[in-house]
């Protein structure tokens, strides 16, 4: 059953044009005055939200990007600063980014947050996908298997020092600690100070590909999926993909148990009325997700068009409404997403955690608009 609602808000700035007519991605450029003021947007969003009762925030890690689109690059302090200004909302790391850390720094960062924010922190990690980020780093992130060992041998260490009071680690890219004299003695194991107070602690990772490798390795640490961005066209797999890994695990899950299902939305009166005012955004969710694979069926043509002002029926780029079909994306009245939302819950009766998320691009006041009304028509049906 469907019990808790959050939003994905990976740190976009309030844009002045948007749209397939508006400036092209790479051409967007903007003041740091301007690319600072996403920290008052992330404040009122959470007030807001806190307001209504949502579960949880999610913010998103990334860096260097000038463009406008995600433009948090320190989720963790973040969140420390959010739990300071609202009473009760929970704040997801969705996601840190491993690779782009030493494990053993992310885990000290985030027990701190535990700490300071009496446990609304919610950890979360991911492999990464902009090249820019984590390859900057030094990071792999081209070398997609080497990003995968990497990613794997940090969050079996991040997990270690969450869970043991001391420990060491031998792996491919770590020895820890280092056999090196200290204060007398040769050094063999470590403690993580302080560890996270709120144990165990609760871990989330993204699922885009769903294949069983990486399934079997988030249920054999217990780490709970999101299914989103996109990835929620092909929601189905991953949610049978989840359990069956979890069943080879020995653990007997419901469909959807463990799981978190992403859903873009824009309501308005009328299906036609939110069509029209979400497609600006929704364009630039595609002008941004395309070329970095997180439009699901687009081809190599319809991207390049999609890298250019106009022109975009004529290549055949899909529209917003192509995704409200195939349920990645809502567009319409309220109480038709509350039918969408019980088809959900009937389908997946594990289910308990669905993220509505708002699209790339939309101005503030929308943003507040939209998780209000959100909050006032559609959440008290699943009370």
């Amino acid at each position: 059953m469907i019990t808790k609602f959050a939003t994905v808000y990976a740190g976009h700035v309030d844009l002045p044009d948007m749209g397939q007519m508006a400036t092209p991605a790479n051409e967007r450029r903007y003041s740091n005055e301007h690319l600072a003021t996403v920290f008052e947007k992330t404040e009122s969003v959470a007030r807001v939200m806190d307001e209504c009762g949502y579960h949880a925030i999610w913010l998103a890690e990334h860096h260097f990007q000038h463009e406008g689109y995600e433009c948090l690059p320190n989720i963790l302090m973040l969140a420390v600063h959010l739990a300071h200004v609202t009473p009760r909302i929970k704040i997801g790391c969705g996601f840190n980014i491993a690779p782009m850390w030493h494990p053993l720094r992310l885990a000290e960062d985030f027990a701190t947050a535990d700490i300071l924010t009496r446990g609304r922190t919610i950890f979360g990690v991911g492999r990464g996908y902009h090249s820019r980020e984590v390859e900057t780093f030094g990071a792999p992130i081209l070398d997609a298997e080497a990003n995968r060992e990497l990613f794997e041998e940090q969050v079996e260490i991040i997990l270690k020092s969450f869970n043991q009071e001391s420990f060491s680690h031998q792996g491919k890219r770590y020895t820890l600690p280092p056999a090196v004299p200290y204060r007398g003695y040769e050094l063999r194991e470590i403690t993580l100070v302080p560890r996270p107070i709120h144990r165990p602690v609760e871990c989330w990772q993204p699922i885009v590909s769903a294949k069983p490798r990486a399934l079997d390795f988030m249920v054999r640490h217990r780490i709970k999926g999101v299914i989103g961005g996109g990835a929620a066209t092909m929601a189905e797999g991953p949610v049978h993909g989840y359990r069956e890994a979890a069943a080879r695990a020995g653990r007997d899950l419901a469909l959807g148990e463990d799981l978190c299902l992403g859903i873009f939305f824009h309501l308005a009166e009328t299906r036609e009325k939110a069509i029209r005012e979400i497609t600006p955004y929704y364009e630039e969710h595609v002008k941004m997700f395309a070329p970095l694979g997180f439009v699901p069926g687009i081809t190599s043509a319809q991207m390049e068009a999609a890298s250019r002002r106009g022109g975009w029926g004529v290549a055949g780029v899909p529209t917003v409404e192509h995704y409200t079909k195939t349920g990645s994306w809502f567009a319409g009245p309220p109480e038709e997403l509350v039918a969408y939302l019980k088809d959900l819950e009937s389908r997946f009766p594990g289910l308990q955690h669905v993220n509505m998320s708002i699209s790339m691009g939309t101005p503030k006041p929308v943003m507040l608009e939209q998780l209000r009304w959100f909050a006032r028509e559609v959440m008290p049906k699943f009370a």
